[in-house]
């Protein structure tokens, strides 16, 4: 998933990547995923928390089901317990015989336990299941223009008054007369600027929109805006075109503030406003052109590095280093050219606390700059190792068992088969529920020839059916969209195929996420 930040402006990831499996293309105003990979700032997968799992019925309920006297009645009845249809890995069909035998022959291979560890054994307390991102939020809710929700952060409020207080000092020497009445003028001044930001953010998403890239919402924080966008551009000429189109309509903000200098008196309000618009309209855009990540600029030179190499990768690992370097020039340089008078104060009236604010304001700039091109980067090995998770190859070896089955019952089928999983089915071997692990570990083992399987099992909804076929990304989508510990891994057919640990798919993904590109 990408996180665009219209105005330059990184986002911390993820964003959320192993979190999420989940982050984020333009940003407006010198300034912030994912880690879905994210909702990118162009470049950041995002993700969702994790729903809890039902509970498990009391022993007391399940001593209906399973008493000890059924347990050597179930063992006697396992030979004419219902197969599960479990197809090869290659497709060739089941071999007839005990559905653990099947099993053993037919299922694919899990991936490597630790060492010695049997199902009764296993824990999945070192891994979560992919956590259900986060309902679009981050503020307060300010509309849908296109469909798309804005939020104004917290942080939004912060800079709102930072602004009133400095361009309320700034009126006070060209509008002496205003008095107090000058806070009320900036304050308006922040606000319009802030829509300004907005529009420019709008640019990214109605961009992103047109190329059939969904926007999981925009943002107005502390230093700008951001449009997070939830996939990659296809192709570098579109990740050229999102990322500028932000940039340009700054331009064009400000030039469309200038033809409004031509009409109003200058030493006024409305002359000093509409001023003010203008120059922070095209430090916004001439800021954001810069050429480095996460910047407009960066995605325009990563998209032109991508043109030219045919790797999205390499367009990523060049537009972050020059992001880095410009980061180090922002830290450097900005106080310098204030203290040489470059940027309109004369050295005489820049004091001691001016030379302060100026340099904590550029290094607040340049640690956004920096730890956006890092995100970027970590964002795009993401996207690099996804296909690498493939649901087939993670996919654990399965048993099915009746409801009443005792535990003690299925976990020595499950051993005898090699299998580390349990399937739930009914009389005709159709599949109800998936028994938890951890509801396993949790039953002491003096408990388990009284317990039965269906008390510790989860059923299954069609978000839990996942096709053996998934890869990637979509593998990483659909188990976000329902967060489970477990899911069922089923054959083109809807044939069982096994199946498939949240926490197998997380340490995957962080030892995929470990190897360098």
């Amino acid at each position: 998933m990408d996180e665009s930040g219209g105005s330059g402006q990184p986002r911390s990831g993820t964003d959320e990547a192993t979190e999420r499996h989940e982050e984020p293309q333009g940003s407006t105003g010198p300034a912030a995923d994912t880690a879905r990979p994210g909702p990118a700032r162009h470049d950041r997968p995002t993700g969702p928390t994790p729903t809890g799992d039902p509970e498990p019925r009391s022993d007391a309920d399940s001593s209906d089901e399973a008493r000890p006297g059924d347990d050597a009645e179930t063992a006697t009845e396992a030979s004419n317990e219902p197969k599960a249809h479990t197809g090869r890995p290659d497709g060739s069909p089941s071999d007839t015989g005990a559905a653990e035998e099947t099993l053993v022959r037919d299922a694919p291979q899990p991936p490597e336990p630790e060492s010695g560890r049997t199902l009764a054994q296993s824990g999945t307390g070192k891994g979560r299941p992919p956590r259900r991102g986060r309902e679009p939020g981050g503020g307060l809710l300010m509309g849908r223009p296109f469909g798309v929700p804005v939020y104004v952060a917290p942080s939004w409020f912060l800079v709102a008054a930072l602004i009133t207080w400095v361009f309320g000092g700034q009126l006070d020497r060209v509008l002496p007369e205003l008095g107090a009445a000058r806070y009320l003028v900036s304050l308006f001044f922040a606000v319009a600027f802030y829509a300004s930001v907005l529009v420019h953010e709008l640019a990214h998403t109605v961009a992103a929109l047109r190329f059939k890239l969904p926007v999981r919402r925009i943002q107005l924080q502390f230093f700008g805006g951001v449009s997070e966008i939830e996939k990659e551009a296809e192709t570098p000429g579109r990740e050229f075109v999102l990322a500028f189109v932000g940039p340009l309509l700054s331009l064009i903000l400000s030039g469309l503030f200038f033809l409004a200098m031509q009409t109003v008196e200058p030493g006024t309000v409305p002359g000093v406003l509409v001023a003010g618009l203008m120059i922070s309209n095209l430090i916004v855009a001439v800021f954001n052109l810069l050429p480095g990540l996460p910047l407009d600029g960066g995605r325009m030179l990563r998209a032109v590095v991508w043109k030219i190499t045919g790797r999205p990768m390499s367009g990523t690992i060049a537009a972050a280093w020059v992001g880095r370097a410009l980061a180090v020039s922002v830290l450097i340089g900005l106080p310098l050219l204030t203290q040489s008078g470059a940027l309109g104060d004369t050295p005489d009236n820049i004091g001691g606390m001016d030379t302060v604010t100026d340099a904590l304001l550029a290094a607040i700039l340049a640690a956004i700059i920096w730890t956006g091109a890092g995100n970027s980067l970590r964002m795009a090995r993401l996207r690099e190792h996804l296909p690498e998770l493939r649901a087939r190859s993670l996919t654990r070896r399965a048993v099915p068992v009746e409801t009443n089955t005792p535990l003690s019952e299925a976990l020595r089928r499950a051993n005898d088969a090699g299998a580390r999983a349990l399937v739930v089915v009914d009389a005709d071997g159709e599949p109800l529920s998936l028994v938890r692990e951890a509801a396993i570990v949790g039953v002491p083992e003096h408990r388990r020839p009284w317990v039965a399987v269906s008390g510790l099992a989860q059923d299954l909804t069609d978000g839990m059916r996942v096709s053996a076929e998934l890869a990637g990304e979509a593998l990483l989508d659909t188990l976000r969209a329902t967060p489970a510990t477990e899911y069922l891994v089923v054959e083109e057919s809807g044939e069982i195929y096994g199946v498939l640990s949240a926490a197998d798919v997380e340490r995957a993904f962080v030892k995929a996420m470990a190897r360098p590109s």
